[in-house]
């Protein structure tokens, strides 16, 4: 009986199965997709951009079914050494790789996680489709076949839809599953609950202490310490921590006086970092909006552009800044050194490494910085 199941299965499967050059082009798109979808996800902290993550779920379930067919398609190459040729030891690597990074990423959407040498699982499957790319691209190098006019036809176009069809019925699948085993505090990014991540590291507040990349700075002494406020404006500025902190005047800094720009500020947000986790904090500090009034942004400021003492940056629309804070507490104790002290950047709907860590300078400018991407993968060079 349960034969008879498994045969009409793989009859059905087969049925399916679109030619094996769209296959092989599907594969190298669902990629190129996956990993477009995946860097731009990192943007999106807003529930308005929830389809991104959705798309990417969906169309990263219908490329285990493309793998599927390939490897049956491969397998008698592969495991004939006499058929072996230079290129196959990089084919067998992608393969390992492609199916590692569905693995862990299915793995994580179910709600597991396996920390890896302070990694998430979820760090681990962005760092193998990363690695997957040049793999692609030696294979393709390797094995390129042109698209034949025979290919995309009518009956391809509607097997191939097929598959994105059980893909996205997959991914519902999926989610039903997360909420059943105890996913239902996720959030739409996929990020958990601190709480819920093993051998969460806790400093100076109840949540990791993570930096993008490699930012690795020496504590910054808060004596010594400025903020500048400069670019487009009629008065720049230069603030002390004891003007920018609200509680800087208690002896013990737990709380005091308000900062000297513009008031203080306190804003519960959360933080949703790219690691796979959040939490929701109260922060205080300084509001951006009093430093640019205080400063006298010009009008044609268009971004805020946020510097660390490291080098690295962001830049925001200059509305958007308005509204973001300058933190100097969590929790209303003192940020700690691996938080971000003497000041970090509070702004909610945005992902973690957005939110620049050790700020030294707030530039008022025109447009956006274009190298922020680069400076964010190269700032922990000395």
């Amino acid at each position: 009986m349960s034969g008879g199941v498994s045969d009409r299965l793989a009859s059905a499967s087969r049925r399916l199965e679109p030619p094996p050059r769209v296959v092989d082009w599907l594969l190298a798109a669902t990629v190129a997709f996956q990993v477009v979808s995946g860097l731009y996800s990192f943007t999106v902290g807003s529930p308005g951009g929830e389809w991104v993550f959705w798309l990417h779920s969906a169309v990263g379930l219908t490329l285990v079914g493309l793998l599927v067919y390939k490897l049956r398609r491969v397998r008698r190459r592969v495991t004939t050494p006499s058929a072996w040729d230079g290129a196959t030891p990089f084919s067998v690597l992608q393969a390992a790789v492609a199916v590692a990074a569905l693995a862990t990423g299915v793995f994580w959407v179910v709600g597991g996680n396996v920390p890896v040498l302070g990694w998430t699982t979820l760090n681990l499957h962005v760092g193998l489709g990363l690695v997957l790319v040049p793999l692609v691209l030696v294979h393709l190098g390797a094995r390129y076949h042109s698209p034949r006019r025979v290919d995309p036809d009518r009956r391809a176009a509607l097997r191939t839809g097929a598959l994105l069809v059980g893909g996205a019925l997959a991914w519902q699948a999926s989610a039903a599953a997360d909420r059943l085993l105890g996913g239902a505090t996720r959030r739409f990014t996929g990020s958990k609950p601190t709480g819920d991540l093993a051998d969460a590291e806790t400093e100076g507040g109840a949540f990791p202490v993570t930096s993008w990349v490699a930012d690795d700075p020496d504590p910054v002494d808060r004596g010594s310490w400025t903020l500048r406020v400069g670019g487009l404006v009629e008065a720049p500025l230069e603030l002390g921590y004891d003007e920018v902190d609200p509680g800087a005047t208690d002896a013990d800094g737990d709380g005091g006086e308000p900062a000297a720009a513009g008031g203080a500020a306190e804003l519960e947000a959360l933080l949703d970092c790219t690691s796979g986790w959040y939490t929701v904090q109260e922060w205080g500090g300084v509001r951006v909006g009093d430093l640019l009034h205080s400063a006298g942004a010009s009008e044609g400021a268009r971004y805020v552009r946020f510097v660390s003492v490291t080098g690295y940056r962001w830049s925001i629309p200059i509305e958007e800044a308005r509204d973001v804070l300058l933190a100097t507490r969590v929790g209303g104790r003192r940020l700690s050194h691996g938080h971000g002290a003497p000041a970090r950047l509070v702004a909610p709907g945005r992902r973690g490494f957005q939110w620049v860590k050790w700020v030294e300078r707030v530039e008022v400018r025109r447009r956006a910085d274009p190298a922020q991407w680069i400076v964010t993968l190269i700032s922990w060079l000395d």
